[in-house]
């Protein structure tokens, strides 16, 4: 799937679950959230869990086992992202094809700056 797809995808699935029901998403929820999701993916590194470590906790009440671990927080992160730009009519994939390719124009560790 390209970004473009996965950006609509995720947003019929948050409606499909009820998150707009009557509801506008504020845009400081949005990065709320996202924190939210980057301070969970802390939290498994912190507890000694691997950078590419998926766990599948049981979740009998769905049925389905849940995925949990830095890329599935890192994940959820980028698909509420995704899920706004869709809300708001934002094209995500242009806006990182225009990044990119800015980046790749910029000087060798540019702004002077440690990290």
């Amino acid at each position: 799937m390209i970004i473009r797809d996965i950006q609509k995808v995720t947003h019929e699935i948050a409606k499909e679950k009820g998150w707009y029901n009557g509801k506008c998403l504020e845009f400081g929820e949005v990065i709320a959230l996202c924190h939210s999701e980057l301070s969970e993916a802390l939290e498994c590194f912190r507890q000694g869990k691997k950078y590419k470590e998926i766990i599948n906790e049981d979740t009998s009440v769905f049925g389905v086992s849940k995925p949990t671990g830095i890329p599935i927080e890192l994940a959820d992160c980028v698909l509420r992202i995704l899920d706004f730009c869709e809300y708001v009519g934002i094209d995500m994939e242009k806006a990182i094809e225009l990044k990119t390719k800015y980046n790749k124009s910029r000087s060798y560790k540019h702004g002077g700056k440690v990290i």
